[in-house]
């Protein structure tokens, strides 16, 4: 680790205020913020002239896929694309192979993570019908994923006793996919004819009813039980609608992702095909238009990838065979400082979206934030910076983006893990790696919606 790290003449971005000042690290964290800082020769100095700092983006929601998927994705390859799309640090999902479902699986992940991960990292363990101990055992985790309708992987729990069992026991935060595995199925039989059907009939298949009868139902349990329930990738202005009615001060958060804010369809499907399928799907404009206004609401309170990377080759193939699911990981904060430059958010909308709430809602402890005394996870953009994106010239190991062809303006060009650079204009800095995230029950414990 780098002992001291001087960051001169950049413009610093918090949730406040944007203001020009110097920045120092030592040891890891945050020392000083001045107007100037006497640079000395045991310092490594970054000119930030004409540069934008913020606080390292938190993604909350990742499929890195290993174990068990490691030639779509690894630890490695993962975070090497986290970092240079700006993300210090991520939390990933437990669909592996094995599923991630007991405290000695999650040790091993964890061990994993920390011999291969460049950047930051917590894990969320999956619930099943009949795990609820290691639920309630294991330690420092981001919380308890549960599907509530099928999607990629083994990790189904639609059965309203299990689901119940689930929320009355313990106290982690629930992060749930929310979809009713019933309307898929019944709709699935209503839309689908055979393996050359039209992809725009996957949101038709995984309709808005489907991820609004589950939010609902998870919604009520969380009433009932008082527990922290975190809505995944919401979809519909449905939702969005239903969530803003809420009571005041729940205990309920939601989150968003880029491609459903920026994607549209049918037009989408009819320009990317498969590569255009996720879950839950991508919708007609007016859920976008939804979902935006939730957003700068503070109905959704954050920004997530659910960075999900299938080869070419398997998405390649016909509807009904091609797994759901595109990367995003490394084009998030590109893509939303691009809507900055369009006028649809601000540089402390999207500290606030990607950093600070992602801390805040999973009580992720000195990170989020550019503040003295908190870890230096740190991403210097340059807001003027013009680049398309590009299959093939990509990190994640599937090397392919729906968002091919596109020029975005404003891009990451050093990326700041804990003091140490591990991204800087356009290659990976090798030797460092990250840590395991320090969760406090009691921050998680104490959010209430805004």
């Amino acid at each position: 680790m780098n002992n001291a790290l001087l960051i001169k003449n950049g413009t610093i971005v918090t949730t406040e205020k944007i203001f020009k000042a110097d920045l120092l690290s030592k040891n890891g964290i945050i020392e000083m913020i001045e107007e100037t800082i006497a640079a000395k020769p045991e310092y490594e100095i970054i000119d930030a002239s004409g540069l934008h700092v913020m606080a390292g983006v938190i993604d909350p929601q990742v499929h890195f896929r290993e174990p068990g998927h490691e030639w779509k994705e690894d630890l490695f390859s993962g975070s090497r694309a986290a970092a240079s799309g700006g993300v210090t640090t991520f939390l990933d999902m437990p669909n592996n192979k094995p599923s991630i479902t007991t405290v000695e699986l999650m040790s091993m992940k964890k061990k994993l993570a920390s011999e291969k991960s460049i950047v930051n990292y917590n894990f969320f363990i999956g619930a099943t019908k009949d795990n609820l101990e290691a639920l309630n055992r294991v330690e420092n985790v981001a919380g308890i994923k549960i599907f509530m309708g099928s999607s990629t992987g083994d990790l189904l729990v639609n059965n309203p006793d299990d689901l119940l069992k689930i929320f009355e026991t313990g106290n982690k935060l629930i992060a749930v996919h929310s979809e009713d595995d019933d309307i898929i199925k019944s709709n699935y039989e209503k839309y689908f004819v055979d393996e050359s059907s039209d992809f725009s009939i996957h949101s038709q298949i995984r309709s808005p009813e489907a991820a609004m009868k589950t939010t609902q139902l998870a919604c009520r349990l969380s009433f009932k039980f008082k527990r922290r329930l975190h809505i995944l990738h919401v979809s519909t202005e449905n939702e969005v609608n239903f969530l803003k009615c809420l009571p005041p001060n729940t205990v309920i958060s939601a989150e968003v992702c880029p491609q459903h804010l920026l994607l549209n369809g049918p037009e989408v499907y009819e320009k990317l095909g498969s590569l255009a399928q996720m879950n839950p799907p991508l919708r007609e404009r007016h859920h976008s238009i939804g979902l935006w206004k939730g957003l700068k609401e503070g109905t959704i309170q954050c920004i997530a990838t659910d960075h999900a990377p299938h080869t070419m080759a398997e998405k390649s193939q016909l509807y009904g065979k091609a797994p759901s699911g595109m990367p995003g990981v490394e084009t998030s904060l590109p893509l939303m400082l691009n809507e900055v430059r369009k006028g649809n958010a601000s540089l402390n909308d999207i500290t606030k979206w990607m950093s600070e709430a992602p801390a805040r809602l999973y009580g992720i402890v000195n990170r989020g934030k550019i503040e003295i005394g908190y870890n230096a996870d740190l991403v210097i953009v340059d807001l003027k910076l013009e680049k398309t994106v590009q299959n093939g010239a990509l990190m994640t190991k599937v090397n392919w983006s729906p968002y091919h062809g596109q020029t975005l303006t404003g891009w990451p060009v050093t990326t700041i893990v804990n003091g140490n650079i591990v991204f800087n204009k356009g290659k990976i800095i090798e030797g460092n790696l990250g840590q395991e995230v320090n969760i406090d029950p009691e921050l998680v414990l104490r959010f209430k919606s805004l």
